[in-house]
Parts: C-alpha cells; structure tokens; sequence
C-alpha cells in the first residue's frame, strides 16, 4: 500500500512539472530585430575600404542596442551605431556577418559577400652586368596574377625621352609583353618602369636603373707607310692639283714629298715649283725645283718634308663605349690631329722650255715630264678589347 502511494505521488509531481513549464514559456516576450546589411563596393582591390551600412535595420520592439561585425577575416569589432567600415589587406572572398542586438535581448543576422582582387606580383629580372652597346634583356615572364588572370606590361624604357609627345616623359609605353630586349649605344644611367595590370585593373609599378658602363680596351700603335704617286706632263705655265686624305684612320706623324723631272738634254733645267696645303690646319710649304747633280745622274727635283707633324701615341688601357668611339677619341686627340683633313699638293710648270728645234720633230728638252711621289708614316691604334678585373 506505501509503494502505491509514491508511485501516484511521482506521476502527480510529473504533471505539475510539465504544466509549470507551459507557462513560462508562454510568459517569454523576447521580440527580435530585423537586421539589413548594405556594402559597398563589393569589389575592390587589395588595400581598398569597404563601407558597411545597417542602418535600415529595425529592432521590432524597442531600440537597437548593439552591431556586431564580424568581417570574415578574422577581424571582430562592435559598434553603438549602426555604420562602419573596413580595409582588406589580401585577396579573397569573404562573407561579412552582422548581428543586430535589441533591448528585448533579441537577435538577428544578415551577410555580405565582398570579393578582394588580388595586386599583381612584379617579378623582374635584370643582367648584373651591361656594357655600351650590349642588348639587355630584361625578364619579367615570373610575374604573376594571384587568381591566375591574364597581365598585361607596360615599359617605359627612358625617362629622359618623351616617346609619345605628350610633355610626360615617365608616362610612354614603349614595348610590351612579359620581356623586351634593350639596346644600348652610350653608357650612363638609364632610368626605367614597368608598370603590370590584370584584368580587373590592378596595376603595380617599379622604376628600375640600367647602369651601362663602358668597355675596356688595351691600344697599340703601329706604324704605318703610305705612298701615293703621280706622273704626268705640263706646259709651261700649266698647273696639276691632287688631293689625299691620309690621316683618316691614323696620326700623322712624318711625310716626304719628292717632285722629279725628267733629266734636260738642252740647257737650262725646268723650273718647278711644289706646293703642299692642309687646308683644315692652315699648314703650307713650298718648294722650288733645284738642279741634280748631272755625274751622279740625280734628275731636277723638289723636297717637302717634316718629320714631327704630330706627337707619338701612347700605348696603354683605355675605356670607352665602343672601338668606334675609341678610334675616334685616339685619332681627334687635342694637339694631335693635324693632317687629318684634305691635303692639296699642287704642281706648278714655271719654266719648261725649249720646245722643238725643227717643227714635227721631239722636243730635245723632255723636262716637263715630271712625277711626284709623297710618303707618309701614319700611326694608327690597334684595339683589343679586355675584361674588366
């Protein structure tokens, strides 16, 4: 009988338990907001600010107490009004979550999804070394999107040179694609930029120098005889120009000049005169014909000669952004460049006579027939170009 008891009283206890908890149930007011998200933009690029908008939010019942942000990147915050922002520092897509909390203690989320684009990585490759007149290539092919987009790369490849006319020298796009070959002529610093964007325009820039230094030559001089002639026949009075330039490639250092006559069978010898002019250097000699000595058999002749035109060249190392440039540095040398321009040499018959004895027969006297013959000692530098040590 005392077991039957308790049992009804346990099964008594249950049924109050459960109407009990009926009614507080039935006594929970708790009324939640309605929360609304705005964001904007929705796509940026990395570094870039997201504003974020819930102000069209409503709390139902009551006030609106809290925002809670939570902006998918790890980054929490909370807020007593109901506008914020954020800045994202690398790519992705994230889902923004807000909730909004009320003065009933209720709740309500809404999200945002906001996609990051990711900045180019400018991968560029330069050669340690550029000598005047190599072609620098430069490498920029390891560049990369980081969502695996397409790039396209701008070069400007001198600030100094404005290439589109635009007054903006650190603007012009002078190649493109992911590598471009470089020539250079002179050395010197040349300032440069690429510039990378993807598809969906985010770019990044990096100026970068080419030092292009000068190439180093050992020069040599080595003498060199030139010789040039000329035979022809003048009538008293008569005159014969000839030109050379001999100092083209070379120094001039020394010359001979010897006008010959034909030996006179008839007294007295011809008179010649023998004119030599480097017009660029204002130098000029003359010389008159003088009689040979007729028992050694020497003919009639004129001698031009000077032995110390120019000063020898030095041996030694040299350096310059090309052997043409070289070449032309040794030859043009300040003090040491006479006889580089035109020579004029001028033959003058003064007096060549008698003519023939007996009309239609030789003339006895073949003393206008003359020849001229001029040597010069020219040194000319010799490169060979060395490796820097």
């Amino acid at each position: 009988m005392r077991r039957t008891t308790s049992t009804l009283s346990l099964i008594v206890l249950m049924i109050l338990t459960s109407s009990l908890s009926g009614c507080l149930s039935a006594l929970d007011t708790t009324v939640d907001p309605r929360a609304s998200l705005q964001a904007y933009p929705l796509q940026i690029q990395e570094g870039e600010m997201v504003t974020f908008d819930a102000r069209d939010s409503s709390p139902v019942e009551g006030v609106i107490t809290n925002y809670k942000w939570d902006f998918g990147d790890g980054d929490l915050t909370e807020t007593v009004v109901a506008f914020t922002s954020h800045t994202y520092s690398n790519f992705g897509v994230y889902t923004v979550r807000l909730t909004v909390v009320n003065d009933q203690g209720g709740e309500d989320d809404s999200t945002a999804t906001i996609n990051v684009n990711g900045a180019p990585q400018l991968n560029l490759s330069i050669p340690d070394v550029i000598r005047a007149g190599d072609s620098v290539f430069l490498d920029a092919s390891n560049s990369i999107d980081p969502e695996g987009g397409t790039l396209d790369f701008a070069w400007d490849l001198d600030w100094e040179r404005d290439s589109d006319g635009d007054t903006n020298s650190r603007n012009d796009v002078d190649a493109i694609g992911d590598a471009v070959l470089v020539p250079t002529n002179n050395s010197g610093i040349l300032t440069c930029s690429l510039t990378i964007t993807d598809v969906l325009g985010a770019s990044v820039s990096e100026s970068f120098e080419l030092n292009v230094t000068t190439r180093r030559f050992e020069v040599t001089w080595e003498a060199q005889e030139l010789e040039y002639s000329w035979d022809e026949y003048l009538d008293q009075g008569e005159e014969w120009q000839g030109n050379i330039t001999p100092g083209e490639e070379g120094r001039i250092i020394s010359f001979e000049a010897l006008l010959e006559l034909d030996q006179d069978l008839v007294a007295p010898s011809d008179n010649f005169t023998l004119m030599l002019l480097m017009t660029e250097d204002g130098y000029r000699q003359t010389a008159n014909t003088e009689e040979g000595n007729l028992t050694n058999n020497e003919s009639t002749s004129a001698l031009i000669e000077d032995e110390d035109i120019n000063p020898l060249g030095e041996d030694g190392i040299y350096e310059a952004d090309s052997s043409t440039q070289l070449l032309k540095i040794l030859i043009s040398q300040t003090g040491a460049r006479k006889g580089q321009g035109n020579w004029t040499l001028t033959v003058i018959a003064q007096q060549a006579e008698p003519d023939p004895v007996i009309e239609g027969f030789p003339d006895p006297d073949p003393g206008n027939d003359w020849q001229l013959t001029i040597k010069i000692v020219v040194l000319v530098p010799k490169l060979v170009e060395i490796a820097y040590e």
